[in-house]
């Protein structure tokens, strides 16, 4: 049998599955069926089924167990199941693109794509292997290159850009480096302890965006939205906190709790006049200061 044709088994199998969990039987007969359809033998032995099962694993990380109560198979998502439902969003993309040969003509690709991905690898293995890394950092607003030693402790995306949470060893402090602004990256030999009771989800739990609290307390926050941009706000939340208090053809009023910080003040601006924040007076204020500053650009015009 050829790649091509294994590789697409392995594909037809996952799909069966995600939608249901299903015992041999079931699969070998969806496998014949789709043979026909596709014009490619997929039947396969239960013994080819079980080493697909690992290759599958070994290719897409994509976990499949055998519950024997029910004698069934299904994909495993209880470990991690945000890093694998990204991994079936992912499946689901690359099986769209090798359907066609003429991918222009049916997909739009977004012209801006992150950069520094090419060291993804080499901070996991540092992340993994508790090693210190060195790299040249470039901030906007200095607008030169500093050489940085650190202890790297996570990876987290934000806004389709990557970013790499360290220990900055110039000062102890936790901090997050945008890895489209870092480059030379070396992965050193120096071995490091990760710190005591360290957990990435608590340490965002009240925050929006990459910026972490800084100390900061998070604080109670009240939004209305207009009712059509409400829709948009409850299937896809601002953050974990957000509770509806009220949702009728005048508005939606959500309480959220969180540190106010920079990206969610930018997250507010980029709702333009469909939000309005109610509080805290703090906040308010904040927002009301950008506005006028951005109409006196245009005033000062006239």
């Amino acid at each position: 049998m050829s790649k091509h044709e294994a590789v697409s088994r392995y594909n037809l199998i996952i799909r069966k599955l995600r939608n249901h969990p299903a015992d041999f039987a079931e699969i070998a007969n969806f496998l014949e069926v789709q043979s026909e359809i596709e014009g490619y033998n997929f039947k396969i032995s239960k013994r080819t089924f079980q080493r697909d099962v690992k290759d599958i694993y070994a290719i897409y990380k994509i976990d499949i167990q055998y519950n024997f109560s029910d004698k069934v198979y299904y994909i495993d998502n209880d470990d991690q199941p945000e890093a694998n439902e990204r991994i079936l969003e992912a499946f689901d993309t690359f099986n769209a693109l090798n359907i066609t040969d003429r991918l222009s003509d049916h997909i739009h690709f977004e012209k801006r794509r992150p950069q520094g991905t090419e060291n993804l690898y080499g901070l996991l293995h540092a992340i993994k292997n508790c090693v210190q890394i060195r790299f040249s950092y470039l901030k906007y607003w200095e607008g030169e290159l500093t050489r940085r030693l650190a202890e790297p402790l996570v990876l987290k995306e934000f806004k389709n850009r990557w970013y790499i949470l360290a220990i900055d060893l110039k000062d102890n402090k936790i901090k997050s480096f945008a890895l489209d602004r870092l480059s030379g990256l070396e992965i050193t030999k120096k071995h490091f302890e990760t710190p005591s009771g360290f957990n990435v989800t608590s340490y965002y739990r009240h925050c929006f965006g990459i910026v972490g609290p800084n100390g900061q307390e998070p604080e109670e926050v009240i939004l209305s939205f207009d009712p059509f941009q409400g829709k948009f706000i409850k299937s896809l939340p601002l953050h974990e906190s957000q509770e509806i208090l009220k949702d009728d053809d005048e508005e939606l009023r959500l309480k959220l709790r969180l540190v106010l910080t920079h990206d969610f003040l930018m997250e507010l601006l980029s709702h333009g006049d469909n939000v309005k924040v109610i509080a805290p007076d703090k906040l308010v204020n904040e927002v009301k200061t950008v506005y006028r500053s951005a109409l006196d650009q245009y005033c000062d015009e006239q």
